[in-house]
């Protein structure tokens, strides 16, 4: 901030938001700030207050508009001291009479010295002029006694500890310093400090075993950096790949955010958790995902580059081989559109949909095709975008992937089959609604994988339905979801080997053959929710990529009372029964192995390599396997001990003792 003009900025929507400034807001005799209120305007004595309004942040500028120039001999409107204003500002946003934010400003502002008429005033501030920052060693200093000092030579607000802040510059935000070691308490007291009472859970011995020091002498010295030099802090979405020159990359691994170039994270645009789209997500090794992302002209971002060359997994470079194509059928990705006139439109090309597939062998990336889809986006339309990411391996045909790993990779389709029928293709499914979200409507969509899933479609019903119709017709729509008998273990399961599936647990649904005595609108036990449970486990690796295998899938139904649901006059004779299907992954531990027999915990005991004591190994040292000491040492020591037991063994007999005495 320099001159007689001050900028900041207000973030959110600043639609029926008021923007006023009060000059001088400290209490003459008190010396505290007066209570903000939202009655002021945009000008207050010599400052004006300008607001330039954006879609989510707006620009606020203070300004001075006066002269600054020293006072000549019989002169008015001037500045008779070199410092020529001291002055409180505080701007304020408030919508209606509810203050949403301030601002607060002090300024210092000396006189011109320059008899140039367009040199201006300057907001007080000294400059540096070191050419380095000299860092104290960190053993004994601390590296920064005040980390809230982020300006040289002006007053950080809310900086207690910044020494060029005045004590009247300290009046207006005392109450408001920041805490911690951010704000100046680089030593805080430590937990074996014995004048600390900060441990939760205090030990008995703490008042005998403490450290009796001053704060001076803290274990936090030197706690984040060592050496004299302040390392740099990596950008955003940035990571060091070669930490050292001699140590080359070695590939990647399942779950690993793909590299580029300038060692930067490979994005593309993601769904997150909460549904919304991250467009800087990182793409993550041999994971694929199919993302959709909303936007309109005014929201609309270019993503990625697509010159932008990627790290194969072996500190080599590749470049994306792009083909651009146009959409010819814009109604699959226009969700709305407003009705404006055809002069008033404004559109613009596009990216409508971006189709990535990896080609990939071992822990490397061997080839990038994107296919680029682009269109005209107009105003007030929203778009619907489409990005998917596909990893094939080098080996695959006919652009199907021949999995090396043959288990279950999160994100793939579960490999379902039918095989009590002739075509053994079978297929599990869950809704995909569309339109009013009716079942006659939905659309099926494959179970994925690792993917806890839970979808529902809504079924009309009449005031008249038969109850047992109901139940066989809703029972009917939620079997139309499993069009198999058996579930593949992996994904690579042959359908002319029984081994490799698991066939599928089905229990029926409950009824308790309840008569609603003759009512109409009411029916109990309708199976409305299908719970699909599908219990996997990891067995091993292949290539450092977990191998997953599905163990058991369990079909169950959960019943609810349906009752019709009566609008006003109840003139209508239609009610919606909604029904629903859920996918529940559960994963176990590998499966035990079989239990030992009793033979075998006998010779478990004499098993040298289960047990620490070794008995048939007792004379091991005297061996020649045994390579701790020559053997000659050994066989001479082994000697002296047999002589020594032999020896023992004469003196405690009776006739010894007897001989001895003679």
């Amino acid at each position: 901030m320099s001159g007689s003009r001050v900028n900041s900025f207000f973030l959110g929507n600043s639609s029926g938001v008021n923007f006023s400034i009060i000059l001088s807001p400290r209490d003459a005799e008190t010396g505290k700030l007066q209570l903000a209120n939202c009655s002021g305007s945009k000008r207050a004595g010599d400052w004006n207050l300008d607001v330039t309004p954006g879609v989510s942040t707006s620009k606020v500028t203070v300004s001075l508009n006066r002269t600054l120039e020293l006072c000549l001999p019989n002169a008015t409107e001037c500045c008779p001291s070199p410092l020529c204003m001291v002055e409180t500002l505080q701007v304020l946003a408030c919508r209606g009479s509810v203050m949403l934010a301030q601002l607060l400003i002090q300024a210092e502002i000396f006189a011109n010295s320059s008899f140039a008429g367009n040199v201006l005033p300057n907001l007080i501030f000294s400059s540096v002029i070191e050419n380095a920052t000299i860092i104290p060693n960190q053993a004994f200093n601390p590296l920064g006694s005040c980390p809230c000092n982020l300006t040289a030579g002006a007053c950080d607000v809310r900086c207690c500890c910044d020494l060029e802040c005045t004590a009247d510059l300290q009046q207006l935000f005392s109450g408001s310093c920041f805490p911690g070691v951010f704000g100046g308490d680089v030593n805080p007291p430590y937990d074996q400090l014995c004048s600390s009472q900060s441990m939760e859970y205090t030990p008995e011995w703490f008042p005998f075993l403490c450290v009796q020091s001053s704060l001076d002498n803290t274990p936090f010295l030197g706690y984040f950096y060592h050496g004299s030099t302040s390392p740099p802090k990596d950008p955003s979405f940035k990571i060091p790949l070669q930490t050292s020159p001699g140590k080359p990359f070695t590939g990647y691994r399942e779950g690993d955010p793909i590299i580029t170039e300038e060692d930067e994270y490979f994005t593309v645009p993601q769904q997150s958790m909460a549904g919304q789209c991250a467009g800087n997500a990182p793409v993550a090794y041999l994971h694929n995902f199919d993302a959709k992302c909303l936007t309109n002209l005014e929201t609309y971002k270019e993503g990625l580059p697509h010159d932008v060359r990627i790290n194969t997994g072996t500190a080599d470079f590749i470049q994306q081989n792009v083909v651009y194509r146009t959409i010819t059928d814009r109604g699959k990705f226009i969700t709305e559109s407003e009705n404006l006139l055809a002069a008033e439109v404004l559109c613009q090309n596009v990216t409508f949909a971006e189709h990535y597939k990896f080609i990939w062998k071992d822990k490397n990336i061997e080839q990038v095709n994107v296919t680029v889809f682009r269109g005209s986006l107009c105003d007030g339309e929203i778009l619907t975008q489409r990005f998917t990411v596909e990893f094939l391996s080098l080996n695959s045909t006919n652009g199907e992937e021949l999995f090396e790993n043959p288990g279950y990779q999160v994100g793939k389709p579960v490999k379902a089959a039918n095989l009590n029928a002739s075509d053994p293709l079978g297929s599990l499914n869950i809704w995909q609604p569309a339109g009013r979200g009716l079942c006659a409507s939905a659309t099926y969509r494959p179970v994925l994988f690792g993917v806890d899933s839970y979808s529902g479609c809504t079924l009309e019903v009449d005031i008249n339905e038969d109850c047992s119709l109901l139940r066989g017709n809703v029972t009917e729509k939620l079997n139309a979801l499993i069009q198999a008998t058996h579930i593949g273990k992996r994904d690579n399961s042959s359908y002319s080997d029984l081994n490799d599936w698991v066939e599928i647990i089905r229990l029926d649904p409950f009824s308790s053959n309840v008569s609603t005595g003759g009512l109409k609108g009411i029916c109990p036990d309708i199976p409305a929710n299908l719970n699909i449970r599908i219990i996997f486990a990891k067995v091993g690796a292949v290539q450092g990529i977990p191998q997953q295998q599905i163990l058991a899938v369990q079909i169950s139904y959960s019943t609810v009372f349906w009752q019709f649901q009566c609008g006003i006059g109840c003139k209508n004779t239609l009610s919606f029964l909604p029904i629903t299907a859920s996918v529940q992954f559960i994963e176990v531990p590998a499966q035990p192995p079989p239990p030992v027999t009793r033979y075998q915990k006998i010779y478990a005991e004499f098993d040298c390599n289960q047990n620490e004591v070794c008995w048939p190994q007792l004379l091991y040292p005297l061996t020649r396997f045994y390579s701790g000491e020559p053997y000659s040492q050994c066989l001479a020591k082994g000697l002296f001990l047999a002589f020594l037991i032999l020896l023992a063994a004469i003196m405690n007999n009776p006739w010894f003792s007897k001989l001895w005495k003679r």
